[in-house]
């Protein structure tokens, strides 16, 4: 998948450098040339003779690699050969060198002697990675151009729980095969997509929703739209923004608002895709007035509101694509699978809630991908954005095949 792509690995001294004995094995698994550069403090937590070995090149900390020969680590050399550098883990003070554009040893020299593409994997600890000043860098490093690949939350170094540990080297190593994968464009093709939860309301103050945050579906959104997809978006309320060329958002909030967007937009939609979180269940009639407290019960009425995608599935045209996600608690593959049969789906997402850093309101996301020809894809926890990208590739590859049968 890699093969031929050459990649500059640089190490930090962080408790994390121990993980990228398992990350360059990875890539030189997938045929990739890894070069790797380390920090002094890096060589403290991982000997460079494990990298040396692995990559099958020997690891650059030093300007002057052999002061008896005069052999040296030409930094603008090695700025240009490579066509991907990788920061991995990236720890603060490295950050807030780069982001700077201090230059104090070879890694941060060959940072800026770059032409390439540049990711960056922080890994540091909670309180440090949330410090104002360490997210003032990460701004100006991805305002630089540079990709960030987000830190997990988990148990920390220090013995505290949260945000600040380096992706694991399983997710980094799916990040670097989607960066060089080739694009399928998507030019001319039009996409309906549904995202964030809907609203039900019960009186003028109240009403019945859920936790969807619509993160997963921006994610879409984006991803379609940057593979050229004219995209109309549906969303359900979201506290977040999206400003796109080929983005087009039609906001909604109940169920049935949703369900008109979508059959208004289905006949001329290439690929379906239903992301939203939509209420099953509505108050069968919303109060006019705020509902006062009376008694000990309330007992309201619900009905159910209408199966947008099953509906779709129902009316969908052989040439298009119908994909939709299913978020589980248990027998999580057979209820998806009976799901995807019911809706007609041509790819169902399965995600659980029992993955840890997977579902509503995160930033990552741990998804299963069922296709209706029996096949099944695992992924890594990963950034939704990076999880939204090889959907759309699947997709795309599935409207592709049905081109070419219609």
């Amino acid at each position: 998948m890699l093969q031929g792509k050459k990649i500059l690995v640089g190490v930090c001294g962080s408790i994390a450098a121990y993980k990228m004995a398992t990350l360059v094995r990875l890539l030189i698994k997938q045929e990739a040339d890894v070069q790797v550069i380390m920090t002094d403090a890096a060589s403290g937590f991982i000997s460079p003779l494990t990298l040396a070995t692995l990559s099958k090149k020997p690891v650059l900390s030093r300007y002057v690699a052999n002061s008896d020969t005069g052999e040296w680590s030409n930094h603008v050399a090695l700025g240009l050969w490579a066509d991907l550098m990788l920061i991995a883990p990236a720890t603060a003070n490295t950050i807030a060198k780069i982001a700077n554009g201090h230059c104090d040893n070879l890694l941060t020299a060959v940072y800026l002697s770059a032409r390439c593409p540049v990711a960056i994997a922080p890994a540091m600890d909670l309180d440090m990675w949330q410090h104002p000043a360490t997210q003032r860098n990460i701004h100006q490093l991805q305002a630089d151009g540079c990709r960030i690949i987000p830190p997990g939350e988990g148990e920390l170094a220090s013995g505290l729980h949260g945000e600040g540990r380096m992706a694991e080297p399983e997710q980094i190593a799916e990040w670097v095969k989607c960066f060089f994968q080739p694009t399928y464009s998507l030019q001319g093709k039009i996409v309906l997509l549904t995202a964030g939860p809907t609203v039900e309301p019960i009186d003028p103050v109240r009403y019945i929703t859920n936790y969807s945050t619509g993160k997963m579906g921006y994610a879409l959104a984006r991803a379609f739209a940057d593979a050229g997809a004219q995209v109309n978006l549906i969303s359900g309320p979201v506290m977040l923004q999206l400003k796109h060329p080929c983005i087009h958002i039609t906001r909604v909030q109940t169920a049935r608002e949703m369900h008109t967007a979508v059959n208004t937009r289905l006949a001329n939609a290439d690929i379906i895709v239903h992301c939203a979180a939509v209420a099953d269940y509505a108050p069968a009639q919303a109060a006019t007035q705020k509902i006062k407290k009376q008694g000990d019960r309330l007992t309201i009425e619900l009905v159910k509101n209408p199966d947008i995608a099953a509906e779709t599935g129902r009316r969908l045209q052989p040439w298009q694509v119908h994909a939709g996600f299913a978020l589980e608690t248990e027998n999580e593959e057979a209820h998806a699978q009976k799901k995807m049969e019911q809706k007609n789906f041509d790819l169902i997402v399965l995600n659980s809630l029992n993955d840890a850093g997977a579902g509503f309101g995160h930033d990552t996301n741990r998804v299963s991908l069922l296709f209706r020809n029996g096949t099944y894809e695992k992924l890594p926890l990963l950034p939704k954005n990076e999880v939204a990208q090889i959907i759309v590739r699947h997709l795309t590859q599935l409207l592709q095949i049905k081109s070419h049968v219609v």
